[in-house]
C-alpha cells in the first residue's frame, strides 16, 4: 500500500456528532491512527441518524471510516484516568464539547500541558473558546445564522433558506483539519527546548467557519455602507450567473459573466444583437440590465432540453452545467473516472461512500474499512496502549467504564 502523509500520527477523537468526527475522518483518510472514544451506551448518536439499516446509520459507515472505536465513560473518574493515559500517547486531540467541559474533567489544555507539551489540542465549538457567547450551545443551524451566511440565502422578502446539509459542521471540520496540519507543520519546524513544547491549541468556531465564506460582504459594508441582500438563484453584482429551467423541466446553471463569454453566450442563445449591445459590454452594464438578460436566457432555455442547452453551451465554450441529485452523480462518467465513490464492506453488504479530497498524486488518502462496531477496538487499544489485561477490561466493563 502506498504511503500516506499522516502515517504514524496518533489522534484521539472525543466528542460526538459532526464537526469533530468529520475532522477525525479526514485525518484517518490520510493515514492517521484515529481512536474514537464513544459512550458505552449507544455510542456516537450519528450511529442512529437518518437512514438506519440493521440498527446502524448508513452515514456512520462513511464518517466512521478508518477509525478505531473504543468505549469509555468520561463522566467517571476511572474513565478520565484512562483517557489521560491515551492522550499522553497521542499527537492530536480533537474535542467538540461546550467550552469548559474538558476543564471540569481536569483534561483542559493547561491541565495536561506538563505531560503533553507537544500535543495539538483541537477544540471545536459553536462560538469559540473565548468571548461573551462562548458558553452558548452552538449547533450548525444556529451558528450559520449568526455568521451572516443564512441572511444571504433565499429570495428577497422571504424567510432565509437553509441548504439541506449541516454546512457549519462540515466547514468547521475542514478548518480544524487545516489547523491541525498547520500546527503539525509548525511543531516539526520548531519544538522548543530539548525538542519539547511544540504543541498548541487549535480553536475552531462553527460561526467563524461560515463567516470565512462571506467574500466581500464585510469590506462592502465598511467601505460603501452596502448590506448585501438575498438574491434568489443569482449572485449580487455578477451578471449573468443564474439557474434556468429547460423544456424538459430540468435545470441548468449558466455562468456567462465574463465580457467575451457573454458575447458567445448571447450568440448561442439566438440573441446576437445583445452580444453587440454596448450597454451590456461590461459587468456594470449587465448588472443594470439583469432582468432583460435573464428574460432572454429564460426563454431560450425553455425552448430546449437540458441536454440540448448543455451541448450548445459547450460548443460556444460557455460555462454551464446541470443541477445534479445523488443518482445523477453516481451515474456520471466524470465522477466515476475521478474515483469519487469508494466501496466498503459492511455487515449489510457492500456500500458506496464518498471519497475524500484533495487528491494527492504520490501519497493519496484511501478508505481501508467502514465505520467500526461500537467498542470494536477496546481490546487492541486498552491492551496495547495502556497494558490492560483481559480481567481488568472485564471489570471495567462490569463497572460501566468501558
Amino acid at each position: 500500500m502506498t504511503e500516506r502523509p499522516l502515517d504514524g500520527i496518533k489522534v484521539l477523537e472525543l466528542g460526538q456528532l459532526l464537526a469533530g468526527p468529520f475532522t477525525g475522518t479526514q485525518l484517518a483518510y490520510f493515514g492517521a491512527e484515529v481512536i474514537k472514544v464513544e459512550p458505552p451506551q449507544g455510542g456516537d448518536p450519528i450511529r442512529g441518524w437518518r437512514e438506519v439499516q440493521d440498527g446502524t446509520s448508513l452515514w456512520w459507515y462513511s464518517i466512521g471510516r478508518n477509525k478505531k472505536s473504543i468505549t469509555l465513560d468520561l463522566k467517571s473518574e476511572k474513565g478520565r484516568e484512562l483517557v489521560y493515559g491515551l492522550i499522553k500517547q497521542c499527537d492530536v486531540l480533537i474535542e467538540n464539547f461546550r467550552p469548559g467541559k474538558m476543564e471540569s474533567w481536569g483534561l483542559g489544555p493547561e491541565d495536561i500541558k506538563k505531560d503533553c507539551p507537544d500535543l495539538i489540542y483541537t477544540r471545536i465549538s459553536g462560538y469559540g473558546q473565548t468571548g461573551p457567547y462562548a458558553n452558548r450551545p452552538g449547533f450548525a443551524s444556529v451558528t450559520e445564522g449568526f455568521s451572516g451566511f443564512r441572511y444571504l440565502n433565499g429570495f428577497p422578502g422571504e424567510a432565509p433558506v437553509r441548504p439541506n446539509l449541516s454546512l457549519g459542521d462540515t466547514l468547521a471540520g475542514q478548518q480544524a483539519f487545516i489547523g491541525i496540519l498547520l500546527a503539525l507543520l509548525q511543531r516539526n519546524k520548531s519544538t522548543g527546548e530539548n525538542g519539547k513544547g511544540g504543541g498548541q491549541v487549535v480553536d475552531v468556531a462553527l460561526y467563524e467557519a461560515m463567516f470565512n465564506t462571506l467574500e466581500a460582504v464585510v469590506p462592502e459594508y465598511d467601505g460603501a455602507g452596502v448590506i448585501r441582500q438575498p438574491s434568489g438563484t443569482t449572485v449580487t453584482g455578477i451578471v449573468p450567473t443564474n439557474t434556468y429551467r429547460c423544456a424538459d423541466g430540468k435545470f441548468v446553471i449558466i455562468g456567462g459573466n465574463g465580457d467575451s463569454i457573454f458575447k458567445r453566450l448571447m450568440i448561442a442563445a439566438d440573441a446576437p444583437e445583445m452580444a453587440e449591445d454596448q450597454r451590456l459590454a461590461d459587468n456594470a452594464g449587465r448588472v443594470a440590465h439583469e432582468s432583460e438578460i435573464d428574460a432572454v436566457l429564460n426563454a431560450w432555455c425553455a425552448t430546449y432540453s437540458l441536454e440540448d442547452v448543455l451541448e450548445k453551451l459547450q460548443v460556444a465554450n460557455v460555462p454551464g452545467g446541470p443541477v445534479f441529485n445523488v443518482e445523477d452523480m453516481m451515474n456520471d462518467p466524470h465522477y466515476q473516472e475521478r474515483g469519487m465513490f469508494e466501496t466498503v464492506d459492511t455487515p449489510r453488504g457492500e456500500l458506496k461512500i464518498p471519497a475524500i479530497t484533495p487528491k494527492l498524486q504520490a501519497t493519496p488518502g484511501r478508505t481501508e474499512w467502514a465505520g467500526p462496531t461500537l467498542g470494536q477496538h477496546n481490546e487492541e487499544i486498552y491492551g496495547q496502549w495502556l497494558g490492560l489485561g483481559n480481567e481488568e477490561m472485564r471489570k471495567l466493563g462490569e463497572d460501566g467504564v468501558i
